[in-house]
Formats: C-alpha cells, sequence, structure tokens
C-alpha cells in the first residue's frame, strides 16, 4: 500500500476536526495500526507520482523527495479526487477546502483565529470583514461547516470576550444551485434552509462566486453583482480527478468524465486493463455519487474479485451498488436522514446520524472518546479542541492585511492523498 500520509481518516467527521469538535486522532486512524494483522501488507509513505501500466510498476517519491518504483500484477487506484475551483486555483490561498487533515486544522485556525482577530481590531470595518465567513457550496459539507460556525459565534463563544460580541457574527452559505443538498429530497433540502436561517446562517442560491481574493467575496446572481467583505472563506464546492488518475488516463488510454474521473467498466477495472480497478472518487461509473458508501462498497468488490481470480473461479459478475441513503448533521440535535421511502428530519434524524457515523468508525477507542467528545460539545456548550498552534501560522498570516503578513507563500495542494494497493 502507498498513502501519502501515514493515516486513514474518517471523512464524514473531518468537518468537526474544523469546527473544534474532535481531534484528528479521533477521525483517523495509522494506517500500520490498520493492517498491523495482515502479515503480508507492506506500508510505503509517498505520493504514487506514474503508472506504468505496460511494464505494471508503480513509481512514488518519498516524504524526503526518494523516488522508488513497486511492481505489481494487479494494481487498485483509490486515490480520491481534489478539489475543484473550476479554473481558478488561485482562489485556493484564500478559501481552502476540507479533504484533508492539514485543511481541517488550517480551517479551524482561520475561524477560531478570526475572533482572536476581531478582539484586538479597532476599525469597525475590519471587525465586521473578520466576523464574516462564507462557505462556497450547499452540499452536505457546505451545509455542516456553516451550521458548526453559526453555533460556535452564537452557542461557543458568546461571554468570552470582552470587545466583540461573536453572536454578531455573519455566516453566509453560497451556491449556484437552485437548492441546499441537491442529492436530497426537495422537501428535506428546504427544512435544511428553515433550519439554518433560524440558527443565523444566511443562505444565499442562485449566486455564482465570479471573483474571491484575500478580503472577500464577489457573487453574480440574476439580480447582479454583489461583494461580501470576508477574511475567512471555505471552498466546499465541486470535486476533480486528481492528477495520477489523469495520468493512468493517459497512459492506458482511457477515458475520463468532465471532472477528470476515470470511465470504468462494470467490473470496476480500466478497460482493456483488467489488472487495473479504479475506486471511489476517482472513478466514474453509471453517474454513482462520490460518496463513502460508494468507495467502502467498490473496495469490497475489488478485494472479492482479487480472491476469486487467485482461487481460479469466475469474476463475472458485475459491481452493483445499494444505495443506502444520505444524511447530513444541520446542528445541535438537527439531522436529516434520506433513506429512500423513510424520510427522518430533528431529533431523531441526529440520533440516526449519530449512530451510524459511530457505527462506521473503524475503532472502538475512536467511538468512546468521540461519544464523550459530543457529549461535552452538544449536551455543554465547550469545543475541546479549540486550540491554535504556531504550526498554523498560515491560517493566522491570511487573516492579516498588514504587508509582512502577505508575504508569498507556497499554496499547500488540496489533493487528496494517494492511496494504492
Amino acid at each position: 500500500m502507498i498513502n501519502a500520509t501515514n493515516h486513514h481518516i474518517f471523512e464524514p467527521l473531518i468537518y468537526q476536526v474544523a469546527a473544534g469538535v474532535l481531534s484528528p486522532g479521533e477521525v483517523a486512524v495509522p494506517i500500520r495500526e490498520a493492517l498491523r494483522h495482515q502479515k503480508n501488507i507492506e506500508v510505503l509513505v509517498g505520493w504514487a507520482t506514474d503508472i506504468d501500466a505496460e511494464g505494471r510498476t508503480v513509481t512514488a517519491a518519498g516524504p524526503d523527495g526518494t523516488r522508488y518504483q513497486v511492481p505489481y500484477d494487479t494494481l487498485v487506484l483509490a486515490a480520491g479526487a481534489t478539489q475543484s475551483y473550476f479554473g481558478h486555483d488561485g482562489y485556493g490561498q484564500w478559501a481552502p477546502s476540507l479533504k484533508t487533515m492539514d485543511d481541517a486544522l488550517e480551517i479551524r485556525a482561520r475561524i477560531f483565529g478570526a475572533f482572536e482577530e476581531a478582539e484586538l481590531a479597532t476599525d469597525p470595518r475590519q471587525v465586521q470583514r473578520l466576523l464574516t465567513f462564507v462557505i462556497v457550496g450547499a452540499g452536505p459539507t457546505g451545509v455542516e461547516m456553516a451550521g458548526q460556525i453559526a453555533e460556535i459565534a452564537h452557542r461557543t463563544l458568546p461571554g468570552r470576550y470582552r470587545r466583540i460580541d461573536p453572536r454578531t457574527a455573519r455566516v453566509v452559505l453560497l451556491d449556484a444551485a437552485d437548492r441546499v443538498l441537491p442529492t436530497f429530497d426537495a422537501r428535506l433540502s428546504q427544512r435544511v434552509v428553515t433550519k439554518l436561517r433560524s440558527i443565523g446562517v444566511e443562505v444565499r442560491l442562485g449566486e455564482k462566486v465570479v471573483d474571491l481574493d484575500e478580503t472577500g467575496v464577489k457573487v453574480e446572481s440574476a439580480q447582479g453583482t454583489d461583494r461580501i467583505e470576508a477574511l475567512t472563506k471555505i471552498w466546499a464546492a465541486g470535486v476533480a480527478g486528481t492528477t495520477l488518475a489523469r495520468r493512468l488516463a493517459t497512459s492506458v488510454g482511457a477515458e475520463t468524465d468532465r471532472a477528470g474521473r476515470i470511465l470504468v467498466g462494470p467490473g470496476l477495472t480500466v478497460p482493456g486493463h483488467p489488472e487495473i480497478f479504479v475506486l471511489g472518487e476517482a472513478m466514474s461509473l453509471r453517474d454513482l455519487p462520490g460518496v463513502a458508501q460508494v468507495a467502502m462498497q467498490g473496495g469490497t468488490y475489488a478485494g472479492r474479485t482479487i480472491a476469486r481470480r487467485l482461487a481460479g473461479r469466475s469474476t463475472a459478475k458485475p459491481f452493483s451498488y445499494f444505495d443506502k441513503g444520505n444524511m447530513a448533521a444541520v446542528s445541535r440535535f438537527y439531522a436529516i436522514a434520506d433513506l429512500g421511502p423513510v424520510r427522518l428530519t430533528g431529533l431523531i434524524g441526529w440520533l440516526g446520524w449519530l449512530a451510524v457515523h459511530l457505527y462506521y468508525l473503524p475503532r472502538m477507542r475512536n467511538r468512546v472518546t468521540v461519544l464523550l467528545r459530543w457529549a461535552v460539545s452538544f449536551l455543554g456548550r465547550g469545543r475541546p479542541e479549540a486550540v491554535i498552534t504556531s504550526q498554523q501560522v498560515l491560517a493566522r498570516d491570511a487573516l492579516r492585511h498588514a504587508p509582512a503578513a502577505q508575504r508569498e507563500v507556497a499554496a499547500p495542494t488540496t489533493e487528496s492523498s494517494s492511496s494504492l494497493s
């Protein structure tokens, strides 16, 4: 297994790391620990940079830049996806996405750092910019992040500052679409909008981002253009295939969809290369959504297919996806669940959301500690992980306008960890 980090992330809860509810170790597990009982697995940390389909080798680069090659009989490409800025990659410096643990920690520093900066600011206009939070994209990540920031401002932080009132913070959720959570039932989407507005989120639909810089966002709608002055922006709109997926597609002559994901056959393999499986957000098949269940079921299918091949048994059965439904947590005690004919909202939906996410966490230790953290955050008012460290200096600098803080820095990549086996 080749992976860019030494850990596997349970991505449905990574936004709670950004919101100061959970710690990184509660939503991630070291790969070597997760696979400690698999004696035939070798784990290598590094970025997979190239694939030679004819020679059946993968080229990777280690953390120190050392390049190495790994031969294979069967290749499983599960490199995820990267955030799409729709041709404006420069936006990433000012509006990070939420794909990696580094992203989550940077966003956490931007959110809580904004309140600290506002406490020190003397210009009312600067205070307003600091206390305005813009989330671009009203899918599950955007909705959940907007709800968490609103709760931080209205429930967690009031009474902790002397010069500012955190409740005056402005949380804006933008999307060019005409409704939030477009993959959910339309009635559930409307209920989510009502709930978001009731907790202080400004939901603006049908508005497209046409420019974004360090101090704000310019949007365009049927009514014209508008600029929102905000120093903290989070990008949760759209995904694209990784560089590695594009290189593989070029190498084997495979087709890709508009997002750069590889079009695979019914067996989740690259056409003409039955030895190469592509899973999760890296593949495109029958308009399947880029959600965790597709990746998990695809991984199980690929593993069983490989085992059947090794045993000399037939592997002609195509991949069949079972849709277990969608869930999204909007705020404390309120979530929605779209489970086909069954639709849940409010407290019942929230309890269901808690149960499902606890069940899918990788270790019992994670389940216990996450449950305790939730009790502190949701039953009380605390944010156990609202700590900002010097290692998040880039996030701090992005909030400042002084010339010294506007030095050009190398923007970190938002591409998901490349994972191959």
